[in-house]
């Protein structure tokens, strides 16, 4: 195999995740737990759902905290 070969093997073909749905992880910066995963540019990438905490006297602009991370971004928590 050509190295171009390779490379479009790695990107066409994904290993398994590391971090199934629902699973609690921690990055820097916080936790969350996992919502939903996709194979994107030979990496896994992880919308990380953060938990909310009380609600802050002058309200909130949205329902959810997510955020996209990769997974050399997330340990297990």
């Amino acid at each position: 195999m050509t190295e171009i070969g390779i490379e479009a093997h790695i990107l066409k073909f994904p290993r398994e995740r590391l971090y199934q749905h629902h699973r609690k992880v921690s990055f820097i910066g916080g936790e969350g737990i996992v919502r939903s995963s996709n194979f994107e540019g030979g990496t896994w990438r992880y919308l990380i759902e953060m938990p909310q905490g009380r609600e802050p006297t002058f309200g909130r602009a949205g329902a959810k905290t997510m955020i996209l991370l990769n997974e050399t971004e997330l340990r297990a928590a």
